[in-house]
């Protein structure tokens, strides 16, 4: 199934398996990306591919000369990339009308596709950053990114740190953190000494927002184009406003200004999950 639609959205670099999911590039003709795979359940293994299929794309649509300016912009145009693809287009409706027969298929699921579309939408507090849902994940966010500015501001030993994960946990999302490995020690960002990082996740998300609403005003058939498994339309707009840039602007305010014509607004991504949302919970 992740072969399928990887092979779709039009990445054909290699695939693995690993612990955490991720995408590393070696040039823009040689990008490789891994998932991660649980035994009771597919659609985690099947987010995280998409997930790395969008940042292997970026890379891979990177002019290949070794100038510098040939390289990603920031980690926050990165994440916006891989959740544009991950929310934008494979958490749509259209996408489940596409491949909701294929699920059917290869993995026995007998739920119609639009059961599987609010399945995968399902709204859950839980413990783990990457599984969680388009509404709880900026919580994760926020909780790591005010433990990390602690700990780097000296308020906090990395020794109180897994108290005060389980703490804010149970603050913000209401779940009781039973052991570290489900806790403080899930990521693995901080042992590789990506400080700083976290936030660039929730940027990714508001900048992969408003890239979907200019997207449809050049691309009104968008949803069709979705629902047919057909995206090459939509990769080469990404390609002409997003990647043949690099990094020749100094920043994603200015990139966003230049290709879309206003800098970051965090508004297109509010009335993303207002209006996704209270369609799909059926709220006034």
């Amino acid at each position: 199934l992740n072969k399928a639609v990887v092979q779709a959205l039009g990445f054909e670099g290699r695939q693995d398996v690993s612990v955490h999911p991720f995408t590393i590039s070696f040039s823009s003709a040689d990008v490789r990306i891994t998932s991660r795979f649980r035994q009771d359940e597919w659609y985690q293994g099947l987010a995280g591919t998409v997930h790395e299929t969008g940042h292997a794309i970026y890379e891979s649509n990177l002019n290949a000369d070794a100038a510098s300016i040939n390289s990603a912009l920031s980690m926050g145009v990165h994440e916006s990339q891989s959740l544009f693809w991950e929310r934008h287009v494979g958490l749509s409706q259209p996408f489940w009308k596409c491949w909701g027969a294929k699920v059917r298929e290869l993995m026995g699921v007998s739920a119609s596709d639009e059961e599987i579309y609010r399945a995968v939408n399902h709204v859950n507090q839980g413990f783990i950053r990457v599984e969680a849902d388009e509404l709880t994940y900026p919580l994760h966010v926020i909780l790591r990114t005010t433990l990390e500015r602690d700990i780097v501001n000296g308020k906090m030993s990395v020794a109180e740190l897994p108290q005060a994960w389980n703490a804010l946990m149970k603050e913000l999302l209401d779940v009781d953190v039973e052991r570290d490995a489900q806790g403080c020690l899930q990521d693995v960002h901080w042992s590789g000494l990506a400080i700083g990082y976290f936030p660039t996740y929730l940027l990714g998300a508001i900048c992969a927002a408003q890239l979907e609403h200019y997207i449809r005003k050049d691309l009104p058939e968008f949803d069709a184009l979705v629902q047919g498994g057909e995206y090459a339309a939509i990769k080469g707009w990404l390609n002409e406003k997003i990647h043949k840039h690099g990094s020749f602007y100094g920043s994603m305010d200015e990139l966003l200004e230049r290709e879309l014509g206003e800098k970051l607004n965090p508004q297109y991504y509010i009335d993303y999950l207002v209006n996704k949302y209270s369609d799909i919970y059926e709220l006034e």
